[in-house]
């Protein structure tokens, strides 16, 4: 019974896993077209976002604890780089 509902959580973690594709290439479409600062920093944020979910995604498949500690790595960094960018622009104007 475990045995099979292992099985079952692996193939829905592959199919999560291959459905984040989706907003990975519309953000790196965002990305790259612009059309301002704010627009590409933001299409950076949910990259991190994307990159988090896929490290807790490959944590449930592969039963190594390590990629939750990158995703907590990568959460961090992206919040106080969000908060950096934030003022950024606020000082510009």
């Amino acid at each position: 019974m475990i045995e099979q509902l292992d099985q079952i959580l692996d193939i829905v973690d592959g199919v999560l896993i291959a459905a984040l594709v989706v907003p990975l290439a519309m953000t790196f479409w965002r990305m790259a077209r612009g059309p301002g600062f704010a627009d590409r920093f933001i299409a950076v944020d949910m990259l991190t976002g994307i990159a988090i979910a896929v490290a807790a995604l490959t944590a449930s498949l592969s039963g190594r604890r390590e990629f939750l500690d990158v995703a907590v790595g990568v959460a961090l960094i992206s919040f106080v780089a969000t908060c950096a960018f934030a003022a950024f622009l606020e000082r510009r104007r």
